[in-house]
This record gives structure tokens, sequence and C-alpha cells, in this order.
């Protein structure tokens, strides 16, 4: 099949994009750009935002009283990581590369009121704190085992000996352990691995020579008004066997990978086996009903036998609310396009996990350079529709999807803006977002709204009838809503553990999704077309679009039995979010679902002898 024109034009655009956005913003393949340390090299750690999974409120690290350096520099941020609330700074924490330190003091902090209250509500709230040296710190527990998260808690609730009430305690002693990899040809190190001890929370012992007196106590520090915090720190180096290359490994591993690997490769087999079984069932019984039309042309006993043929002359007739189908098949061939690019882009690698941001940032560029597919879309598919505005179709193309996401978002991040949460996108980068919207999405969403109806329209395999012909009475399982319903179902199977997923079972996710998608519209369309029901266009795109209605309510399960949300506003951040995601879901799928009806009716009519 020959690439179209504008697909291919989209495609180069995209291509350039990324690479110039490699270019500008550190896209690189990992491995290839290591960052080599002689010994006694300084080495800066950095410290991101507060985050806690009761409030889903991310805060600046320094917006709590804890220790800060001379000079406060926030480091070159792209847009990805703004609209994820990333906040990288500098930190106290400096050191000198394989040189071991021990009971290191950063600074003393006096806690009032007003600095007791605030740590003691984010020790409440489990705030955990995001640090990286390269790569970001990783949590050990008291066994010693590894937990793979990028974060430490601010501090904790516990009791004293023979007390009932509880008390906060800061984590104002940290223990850190470099792995580095060394090159003994060049005696160069390469930070391969950062790691935070939970055993190690406080001191055991004093340091004589220290400018602060450090008393010797088993008991954290707790946190309270009138008392001084003193923060101090170790830090080891250990040589690693672990390359460069390798170094992110560990962080996107889980502690029980096998058993979670297990069941998703199980699910995806069992999906993979049904999909099989249900295109084999399909073909041979289409086949043999074209077989037997060809044969036995227009006699009565071919019409008799199914109904499917009998609505030939219906089939294609327009449906009702064509314009809005038109726009939804354009705004989910725009998420196509963006999510196979942006696949292609991850295999080779070019979105490293170093880059912070990245994903989210070609995510963004690819949506609004695919406005060009979107608009081309929408607009072939309204002119074989027979309409003739294809103005108003581009501007519906154009505002619809993003213009409710918009509202969604702007009314969320004002609630950020409420709580003082770092979180909250800036107003230049709102800005931004706006001039990406109307500089380029929306000029390009008319570009190929024009080249889409100015090509010629697509023609049926067969007439449509004057005269719309009379649906029979349906049986109760081939109701509109149950159907739909029901069709919605088997892609969502695959959406449980998907979070678990890794990267190369992530892409195979892809694809069965789009065949399972695919391939559920087509069987409940032939199903319903030999019900000689012919209003197959919208149905197609919400059988497979449903699935969105169980990704949502699924959302809603999972905050109430998983998460420990408590705060009103976290909870209204979570549910319009996931309301984004769905509606995204809802776009993609159903798109696939409908093209896949769509090529299905269009080689079955064209398959048949009739006059």
């Amino acid at each position: 099949m020959a690439i179209s024109p504008v697909v291919a034009t989209a495609l180069a655009i995209a291509l350039v994009v990324l690479c110039l956005a490699g270019l500008a913003a550190g896209f690189y393949l990992p491995g290839v750009a290591p960052n080599n340390f002689d010994k006694k090299n300084p080495l800066q750690v950095k410290v991101n935002k507060l985050t806690s999974i009761k409030t889903q409120l991310p805060y600046s690290y320094y917006s709590l009283p804890l220790c800060k350096p001379d000079t406060i520099v926030d480091s070159a941020q792209n847009l990805g990581e703004v609209l994820h609330g990333d906040r990288i700074e500098n930190s106290p924490y400096t050191f000198e590369m394989r040189e071991p330190q021990m009971r290191q003091i950063v600074c003393k902090i006096s806690v009032g009121e007003k600095e007791a209250k605030i740590l003691k509500e984010k020790i409440e709230d489990e705030y955990r704190v995001n640090m990286q040296a390269i790569v970001p710190i990783k949590r050990m527990d008291q066994e010693g085992a590894y937990f793979y998260q990028h974060v430490f808690h601010v501090g904790a609730k516990g009791q004293y000996a023979r007390s009932k009430d509880e008390k906060s305690f800061i984590h104002n002693h940290l223990s850190f352990t470099v792995k580095y990899h060394r090159d003994a040809q060049r005696d160069v190190s390469r930070i391969v691995a950062f790691e935070w001890n939970d055993k190690k929370t406080r001191l055991t012992t004093c340091d004589p020579h220290a400018k602060h007196i450090i008393t010797s106590s088993d008991s954290p520090q707790e946190v309270e008004v009138g008392k001084d915090i003193i923060f101090t720190y170790d830090v080891d180096f250990k040589e690693s066997d672990i390359k460069w290359a390798s170094r992110w490994d560990t962080y996107l591993l889980m502690t029980d990978d096998q058993i979670h690997w297990f069941s998703i490769v199980n699910s995806l087999m069992i999906i993979l086996f049904l999909s099989g079984m249900v295109a084999m069932i399909m073909l041979r019984t289409l086949y043999r009903d074209i077989s037997k039309y060809n044969q036995l042309g227009n006699q009565e006993e071919a019409q008799e036998e199914t109904g499917w043929k009998l609505v030939h002359g219906d089939v294609f007739r327009p449906p009702s609310n064509s314009d809005w189908l038109c726009v939804y098949v354009g705004t989910g061939v725009q998420f196509f396009g963006m999510l196979l690019v942006t696949m292609v882009f991850a295999v080779l690698g070019f979105l490293s996990p170093s880059n912070r941001g990245g994903l989210m940032t070609a995510i963004l560029l690819l949506w609004v350079f695919m406005g060009l597919l979107a608009g081309y879309s929408s607009s072939s598919l309204y002119k074989l529709f027979k309409g003739a505005e294809w103005k108003n179709i581009a501007l519906r193309t154009a505002f619809t999807f993003p213009g409710s996401v918009f509202a969604i978002f702007f009314f969320l991040n004002s609630l950020i803006w409420g709580q003082k949460s770092s979180g909250a996108v800036p107003f230049t980068t709102m800005f931004a977002l706006v001039l990406l919207w109307f500089g380029i999405s929306v000029p390009l969403v008319f570009v190929g709204s024009f080249l889409g109806f100015k090509k010629p329209a697509i023609e049926d395999p067969v007439k449509t009838n004057k005269i719309p012909r009379q649906i029979p009475e349906q049986a109760w399982y081939m109701n509109p809503i149950f159907s739909i319903l029901i069709g919605g179902i088997l892609p969502f199977a695959l959406y449980p553990d998907l979070h678990l997923a890794a990267p190369v079972l992530l892409h195979l996710w892809i694809l069965i999704l789009v065949i399972t998608c695919a391939e559920i519209s087509i069987v409940l369309c032939y199903f319903q077309l030999c019900s000689e029901d012919y209003l197959w266009w919208w149905r197609s795109y919400l059988t497979s679009g449903s699935s969105a209605i169980y990704l949502f309510l699924y959302a809603t399960f999972y905050f109430f039995t998983k998460l420990e949300i408590t705060k009103f506003v976290s909870a209204v951040l979570y549910f319009g979010y996931m309301l984004i995601a769905s509606y995204a879901f809802f776009a993609l799928t159903g798109t696939i679902g409908f093209y896949a009806c769509f090529l299905f009716t269009r080689l079955m009519y064209s398959s048949v002898k009739i006059e």
C-alpha cells in the first residue's frame, strides 16, 4: 500500500522536530554521553520536588525549613519537566568523588512555631524527598533490601518508650552510598547508582572536632519548638560492576518482578490466542458467505440465508451527526500518529530516562504536528458524507478535544495554585501551550483539512438507495447500548498491570490493543449487518471506544481501594486527570474500531456481485 503524501509529510516533520529537540533538550542514546569523574572531583547532589501519595500535591524542597546552599540555582527545565511539576535545584550536599566522609555537618536549623508546624504537616502527610546525583536516589529498607523508589521520607511518626503520644521525627542524618564504575585505563569513574540507607537515619557516635555539639543517641531527632536540628550526613563510595549503559536497569525493575512478568506474559498470550481464533472464524465464515453469493447471484435462496447483503443499499448511508463523527475520527488519528512515532523513537533509544521530561515534551510536540493528519482524516471522511463546509470541520477538529482538555487542565491548575503547590504550571508555560496550540496545531489542522477536502471523494463499492430501508426489530443482545458496553470489555482487559510492564511488553501491548479493538468492532459490526441493521457508523466507533468507560470505573475503584488520598483537592485532581486520560483513550480506541469496520465493510461489499 502506497503511503499518502500527507502521512509522509507529517512523519518527516515529526522526525525533524524530534531531531532538533534532541539537539536542544538533550535527547541522546543511552550510554553515548557518560559523565566522567576523576578522583576528588566535586559531585553535586540535586534536589527535586517533595511528593506525597496522600495529597498528590508536590511542593518545592525549600518550602521546608531545611539546609540551603549559598546559591539556589534552578536547573534549566524543559516543557515536560514543568508540566510534571519538577523543580530541580542545588543542594548543600556536595561530595568529592571516591572520598568517603563521615558525620559531616551541613547546618543547624532553629525550630520556631512556624517551622515546627510546617515540618509536622509534611511528616503527617508522608512527604518524600526526591534527590539525584546523575541518577535518582534509591531507597534501602531496614533489612538491606532495595525499594525501587526514587525518594525517601522527610521524617516519620513514632512514640517514645512508655509513651502513648505520637511524635514527629525528622531524618536529619542522611547516609548515602555512591556506586561507580571505574575505567582502569583512564582512572575515571562513572556513577551508576545513588542510594540512601534507611538503617542509618540517626547518629550513634559523636564527632569531637565538629563545629556544633552532636549528642550521641539512638533516638531520632524530634521536631519540637525551641529545639535546634543539626543536619549531618555520611557518604561512602563503592566500586560496582554495573556499566554506564546499564545504570537504569535496576530502576526499571520491581522487587517481585518474576510474578508480574509471568502475569503480563500470560495475559498477552491469552489475548493473542483469542484474537487469532476470532480472526480465523470470521475469515472462514465471511469467505463462505461471499463464495455462495458469487455462485448464486441474485437468487432468492441466497438472500434468505443471511441478511447482510439485503442492506447493501443502505450500509453506506451517512449517519446522523456525521460532522461530529468526522471530528472524533480525526482526533483519534492524531493520537494514533503521535503514539506510533513516540513508540518508534522510544525503541530507538532517543527518549532516555535520564532526560527528565523528554517523553512529555516529545508527546506534546508530536501531538501538535500530527494536527496535519487530524485535519486530513476528518475532512476526507466529511467529503465522503457529501459535506461542503470543510472549514467548519477543521475548526471543530482543532478546538473540540484540545479545548475540552485545556479547560479541565486550567481548572485543575487553578486548584493547585490555591494550595500554593510547586506543581502548578506557571503562566509563562500556559502561554507557551496556548502558543503551540494556536500557532502551530490549528494552522496545521486547516492545512490538512484543505488537502483532504481537495482530494477526490472515496467512492462507495455499492450505490445507496434514496429511501432508507426499515430496520427490523432486533434481539435483546443486539441492543446498541448492550453491544457497545460488551465490546469495550476486551480492550480494557489489557489495562491492569500495565504500569508493571517493561518497555518491550509495552510495545507489544500497543500492538495487541490495536488488534483487539479492530477485531471486536469487526465481529460486532458483522453481527449487526447480519441482523439487517445498517446503522454501524457510530456503533463501530463506540464499541471499542467504550473501553474508556471501564478505564475510568477501574480508576475509581483503585482510588477507593488502593490509594490513601484524604484531601478533597487531591481527589479532584486525581479524577480530573483520569477523566482526561479516559477521554484520550476513548478517541484512540474508538478510531481504531471505526477504521477497522470501515475497511471491513468496504472489502466485504466490494467482494460480492450486487446488481
